[in-house]
């Protein structure tokens, strides 16, 4: 993706976002940094200076519309980054529906949602679409129900996605990290009881690095799904 590319990012708050942005950034392209409220959409745009940001909260995906309606959309998208995400684990016989509806909102529903609204641009721009999964939205473990069903889900989404987009020229791209050292995987250790050591698992810079493979490859090839797990 040569020149100066718009990015729209979810997540570029911390972990693997916060790696990508920063590259994306480093190299001159222009930023649409989404956030979930103005406090931290001002942190991000002292973050990165010269970077845009965009309000909206991705756990209650009916609003987004009309959040976005009040804002500044980007003209051109080039690339369409979806790496927030939520994790709540538990078993199925303790989840309530409101820890299944935040995990499906914030990981499934808010990227289909934000999708639609960015397509024309996508199409016009012939860009990329980029779904963070999880190496969960393949295989589901105990204590994992929803955050891997709406995991799965998002494995749906990008693959319809890319079947109906294909004739347009935007190419979707779904990675599956494994472990990743981050915020999130702190909570998971701390959900399942364990002590948290980030040296075991995988650098978000190195995930950041395969996205940035996958974006920047040339328009004779797609990355459809790409796998990447802990080295050590």
């Amino acid at each position: 993706m040569a020149g100066m590319a718009t990015h729209v990012i979810t997540g570029a708050g911390s972990g693997i976002g916060a790696a990508v942005a920063r590259r994306l950034h480093a190299r001159g392209d222009d930023l649409v940094l989404h956030a979930r409220d103005a406090g931290r959409a001002k942190e991000l745009a002292a973050e990165f200076p010269g970077a845009r940001t965009l309000v909206g909260d991705l756990s209650d995906p009916d609003k987004l519309s009309w959040a976005f309606s009040h804002q500044t959309l980007p003209d051109r998208v080039d690339s369409l980054l979806h790496i927030a995400g939520v994790v709540d684990l538990g078993p199925v016989g303790e989840l309530t529906p409101k820890t299944w509806r935040h995990q499906l909102n914030v990981n499934l529903v808010a990227p289909a949602e934000l999708t639609r609204h960015f397509l024309p641009q996508l199409r016009a721009a012939r860009g990329h679409v980029v779904f963070v999964n999880s190496g969960a939205g393949l295989s589901a473990s105990a204590g994992w129900s929803a955050y891997a069903a709406s995991k799965h889900g998002l494995k749906a989404l990008a693959d319809s996605l890319r079947h109906e987009e294909h004739a347009s020229g935007v190419r979707v791209t779904s990675v599956y990290p494994g472990r990743t050292a981050s915020p999130m995987q702190a909570k998971v250790h701390q959900q399942e009881g364990k002590e948290y050591d980030a040296s075991k698992w995988i650098d978000p810079e190195s995930v950041a690095t395969t996205i940035l493979m996958a974006l920047d490859l040339p328009r004779d090839a797609e990355v459809n799904d790409l796998t990447v797990r802990p080295g050590n």
